[in-house]
């Protein structure tokens, strides 16, 4: 993993300056940064396990898989079958769906390298092209793999109960309120993101 994107440093200073419960879970959580992987078939397959189910449920599953397949890339992948996958406690569905990538990344069907020429919105609707990628998924690839600087991932149930647990807000928070959120984050919401989680999980998330 490389050291935390260039805008981190301007864009805690500008966050802090302009919400107080941010500033004081910046000042609380100073001890780690957003980083990448640069892997992005590691991410997908990791989103696409963690789909739905807890932090914890999900490590465990993904533990499995990183046991049976050995090495996370799509030419290793590509040769086990979907009750293989299955067995490490994936649902079919989502067997299916790391199965399919490992193929289309094998026969180069898709390209991420296309990603870096697009928005956010643009890569949202690509990444979704993919089995078992929606709109969740693909802001999880471009905030963990990308380090895009805006992503507001609003199906994220995790920053919903930060959210309401920050801002003493009911839960689900109000969508009027969400959107005011994001206004006075912008362009810097998956900073404001990340430490919002950490907030409820003191182990920072990474796919």
């Amino acid at each position: 993993m490389r050291k935390n994107p260039s805008y981190w440093s301007h864009a805690i200073k500008i966050l802090s300056k302009k919400d107080k419960v941010l500033k004081n879970l910046i000042i609380k959580y100073d001890d780690k940064y957003l980083t990448t992987r640069e892997d992005i078939f590691y991410s997908l397959c990791k989103s696409i396990i963690g789909q739905q189910i807890s932090v914890s449920a999900a490590n465990s599953v993904f533990n499995k898989f990183q046991s049976k397949v050995k090495k996370i890339n799509p030419s290793r992948v590509s040769k086990f079958s979907i009750s293989q996958l299955k067995s490490c406690g994936l649902t079919r569905q989502k067997a299916l769906g790391i199965k399919e990538l490992s193929i289309k990344f094998v026969k180069k069907e898709f390209n991420p390298k296309l990603i870096n020429k697009m928005n956010d919105e643009e890569a949202i609707e690509y990444l979704s092209t993919l089995r078992q990628i929606g709109r969740w998924s693909a802001e999880m690839i471009l905030l963990f793999t990308y380090n895009r600087s805006n992503i507001w991932p609003l199906q994220d149930i995790g920053l919903l109960r930060a959210i309401s647990n920050n801002y003493k807000k009911k839960y689900f928070p109000p969508k009027s309120f969400l959107k005011k959120l994001y206004k006075k984050f912008t362009p810097y919401c998956s900073v404001a993101t990340w430490y919002l989680w950490r907030s409820i999980d003191d182990e920072p998330i990474q796919y």
